[in-house]
């Protein structure tokens, strides 16, 4: 058995269709399955048991000798919530728990941490477990994460193989319940779909020009293809950068869903919304040497390809993995 939290979210839902691929039919899925339009991120998949997120422990305190391997990819990511006690319960003492029983039953871990922990990148994108302690994340979510990777970093007692992903800004299949948080790609496809135009974030930071600001967005498949290698590999515990490698700005990424839709670029900027003009990141870049030293060889889309195959194979037909 291989277990998957956030299964009916985003990254969750692929890792399981990519687990399938590797005829890993016997998927736990866990979940808070309340949502309709999430639970669709599921229709296909060889499922064997699907299990509430609040009853997880109690299941695999009854059949951990059966399970292989934990991906916990559940968290809230609400990057504007500010409510601490929602991350503490789902993104910090939930990843805990899961810590502990990874510990006391000794089965590999693969967890979601985020780029959102290096904050405004004051100290890089290095992915050097040193630092850890010293960034400072935006807001309570990259806030959780990051706590929870320091907490991890100093358990004496540890899985035998343990690995936190800091995810960049993912793209990809499946993200049509995230409204607000899903990725500028699905927002732009809607957007140029309705009005022929899209309108994008003016910059407020007299280092970048308006839609320059840059990021290292990740194709999903590209994610889950690093998440299958750790489980395969089980070596070398740590916490690892998950990004492209490279940052593309904004301006490139609309350019790029404009040609996947066969019309000529039309972009207008507005202000950013005051309640994120603050907490709002420039410039990303993922450092990926780290996963590199360990033996990931795989090429990594880039935005041009990512961009053509979201587009052209599932926003234009809004069909799942």
């Amino acid at each position: 058995m291989i277990i998957v939290t956030g299964a009916a979210g985003f990254i969750g839902s692929n890792l399981i269709q990519r687990l399938n691929q590797d005829k890993f039919n016997f998927i736990i899925a866990v979940d808070d399955f309340s949502d309709p339009v999430k639970r669709k991120n599921l229709e296909n998949k060889q499922i064997q048991e699907y299990v509430d997120r609040e009853h997880f422990f109690d299941w695999l305190d009854q059949n951990y000798h059966e399970v292989e391997f934990i991906f916990h990819i559940g968290a809230r990511t609400d990057t504007t919530e500010f409510n601490y006690e929602i991350f503490d319960h789902l993104n910090v003492n939930y990843s805990k728990q899961i810590w502990r029983k990874c510990v006391a039953y000794q089965i590999p871990l693969v967890y979601a941490s985020s780029a959102a922990t290096y904050g405004l990148g004051e100290l890089g994108y290095e992915d050097n477990e040193t630092l850890i302690p010293q960034l400072k994340p935006l807001n309570p979510y990259g806030d959780s994460k990051n706590q929870f990777d320091i907490w991890a970093l100093e358990q004496e007692e540890k899985p035998f193989f343990w690995a936190g992903l800091k995810f960049f800004n993912v793209y990809g299949p499946n993200e049509y319940h995230k409204g607000r948080m899903a990725s500028v790609i699905m927002h732009a496809h809607r957007q140029i779909k309705a009005t022929g135009q899209m309108k994008l974030f003016r910059s407020h930071n007299p280092d970048f020009k308006d839609g320059e600001q840059m990021r290292d967005f990740v194709y999903v498949k590209d994610v889950v293809e690093v998440c299958l290698f750790l489980m395969y590999s089980r070596k070398h515990s740590g916490i690892y950068n998950l990004g492209s490698g490279k940052a593309r700005t904004f301006l490139d990424l609309v350019t790029n869903t404009f040609k996947a839709m066969n019309l000529e670029p039309q972009i207008n900027f507005i202000d950013t919304p005051i309640d994120i003009r603050d907490t709002y990141q420039y410039f990303t870049e993922a450092a990926m040497s780290k996963l590199r030293s360990i033996g990931y060889e795989k090429p990594f889309h880039t935005l041009e390809e990512g961009v053509a195959d979201y587009v052209g194979n599932y926003l234009t037909t809004e069909r799942y993995v």
